[in-house]
């Protein structure tokens, strides 16, 4: 089918209420002068960060789903994956780079498993070894430090991470595959650092000063914002540093407007300030 706009197929669940996964990927994608496609993995009223929520596990119907996409001869010039479920959300994101991406297609996973030196309680050991095989075939990761840790069995440790560590962490996913990795959320005093590695070039840390506390649907902001700027063409420090200055200014603009954590960042009010 032809189309002169590009595409990038985000695959991630979606929740009503709560500013996180594709309710933040759209519009950010959109902005970005993408056609974001979605493929939701679980409908959810509102993410599980609140007390209650509807949860509907799309998983067995993603199948006739996608089979209409494959009957479209659709392909993608990007494909991004956030939060999978199951070992089988995993295999059905594996079956979908290789039936509708191209050798063009920029394959970004954000391996989305825990924070602070915990793997979520629905993550279980098989499904962490066979996020290493799905990590294989991206292009850009953007692991935080837990992830990263979990992923290259280094050992996990809140503070006190020297560049050579970090280097040596992300070589060890490089070699799984992804040729551009950030390892993000490194805590250095009053700054967070993201540690960007990209093969062929020197690896760097990009700083921001920290403000507030965490909110949900970060990650998936700055996940977006690199994504779309994969397939924009835009250079991968460039583009961290895009997203790390985006997500604070989205973090400043929720706590002068009082937005209760659990809503996330408010990137709507700022998203004129979001270049592509």
């Amino acid at each position: 089918m032809p189309n002169g706009q590009k595409k990038i197929a985000a695959i991630n669940d979606l929740s009503g209420y709560g500013r996180c996964a594709l309710t933040v990927t759209i519009p950010i994608i959109s902005h970005m002068k993408i056609q974001c496609c979605p493929v939701p993995t679980s409908i959810l009223s509102n993410h599980t960060g609140y007390e209650e929520y509807f949860f509907d596990d799309y998983s067995d119907r993603l199948p006739d789903y996608l089979l209409m996409w494959k009957k479209l001869g659709l392909t993608f010039d990007g494909i991004m994956s956030g939060f999978l479920g199951s070992k089988e959300q995993i295999d059905i994101v594996e079956q979908f780079i290789n039936t509708f991406s191209t050798e063009l297609t920029k394959v970004v996973i954000d391996p989305v498993m825990g924070d602070h030196g915990k793997i979520a309680g629905t993550y279980t050991e098989e499904m962490c070894i066979e996020m290493r095989r799905l990590v294989s075939y991206a292009d850009i990761i953007t692991p935080n430090l837990t992830e990263a840790c979990k992923l290259s069995d280094t050992p996990y440790k809140e503070k006190g991470w020297k560049k050579k560590e970090l280097l040596d962490m992300a070589e060890c996913l490089e070699k799984m595959g992804p040729q551009k990795i950030v390892i993000t959320g490194i805590p250095q005093g009053e700054f967070i650092a993201n540690f960007v590695y990209e093969k062929g070039e020197e690896a760097h840390f990009i700083k921001t000063h920290k403000v507030g506390d965490e909110r949900c649907g970060t990650g998936d902001l700055f996940a977006s914002i690199i994504a779309a700027d994969a397939v924009n063409g835009v250079p991968f420090q460039k583009s961290v540093r895009k997203a790390s200055s985006f997500v604070k200014k989205s973090m400043l603009k929720s706590i002068e407007m009082g937005i209760p954590r659990k809503n996330g960042v408010c990137f709507e009010e700022i998203l004129d300030k979001l270049k592509v």
